[in-house]
């Protein structure tokens, strides 16, 4: 039997997605990463897979490069949300997300923030506004969870910061069970601000939705900015947008790079 997926990108963040809602299709950990495998698979950041939902419009299952299922993807949501058009409702494991397709792109209520150390999760109690800790030259951060957990650091130069070496140690440390997304910040202006991830289960990421969400967030929280910025990322441009009554609107572009089929036993679940 042939799968059909379609290739996405959301700021050349790119998916993998499989629409199974008619016709299940198996997702194992070692299956999502072999389809993820830029060498000797179909590659990708992300593997999507959409099913039924008994909550929701469509349900998304969401797989890292690694293989590791996890809560939320902000680009994926909205390349989900550009193949589906119109407005949805999409569960996740983070929580029920709403995608509106419109002319300036899609738009994800990705939900509220929450700030509570045992909600990152973090192994211990402390203030997630100005956090006490640090890894060489970043120091007090600040984190969130907007449906997968993140730590941001606010830098004079984020292009400066060698997150590729110290990224893998943050994401890994003992302080964060779950494992964390890496977020490194600089201030452009009161409602700009520039970002790079590293991506829990993936590494270094041109683009991560939920980042953008968490680091604006953190910015707003410290008042840096407004409640409305502009996040620059490798891949470009995403607006963020936190309303008064507690929800994160992400806004920006999706594409279709291509779609095709796989054969089911070449890529065994």
């Amino acid at each position: 039997m042939r799968i059909p997926f379609r290739k996405m990108h959301g700021l050349g963040n790119d998916f993998i997605v499989i629409d199974a809602r008619a016709q299940a299709v198996p997702m194992s950990a070692r299956r999502a990463a072999a389809l993820g495998d830029r060498r000797t698979g179909i590659g990708c950041d992300q593997l999507i897979v959409l099913e039924p939902s008994t909550q929701a419009d469509v349900k998304m299952r969401i797989f890292n490069q690694d293989g590791s299922e996890v809560e939320a993807c902000g680009n994926a949501s909205r390349a989900v949300g550009l193949l589906l058009g119109g407005t949805q409702t999409i569960e996740t494991l983070g929580g029920l997300i709403r995608s509106e397709a419109g002319p300036a792109g899609v738009t994800v209520d990705m939900g509220t923030p929450r700030f509570d150390w045992n909600a990152i999760p973090l192994a211990y109690a402390m203030d997630t506004l100005t956090m006490p800790v640090g890894w060489e030259d970043l120091t007090a951060p600040t984190a969130v969870n907007v449906g997968n957990p993140h730590v941001i650091f606010f830098v004079p130069d984020a292009d400066a910061v060698d997150l590729a070496r110290l990224g893998p140690q943050i994401e890994t440390d003992p302080l964060f069970p779950a494992r964390i997304n890496v977020n490194v910040a600089s201030l452009v202006a009161p409602d700009h601000l520039r970002l790079h991830v590293w991506e829990r289960g993936v590494g270094l990421t041109r683009a991560c939705g939920t980042g953008a969400c968490a680091t604006a967030i953190g910015a707003m929280r410290r008042k840096l900015t407004g409640r409305r910025v502009r996040v620059d990322l490798p891949g470009g441009p995403l607006v963020i947008e936190w309303t008064a009554d507690d929800a994160i609107l992400m806004t920006g572009p999706a594409a279709t790079s291509f779609e095709g089929t796989f054969e089911d036993t070449d890529y065994p679940a």
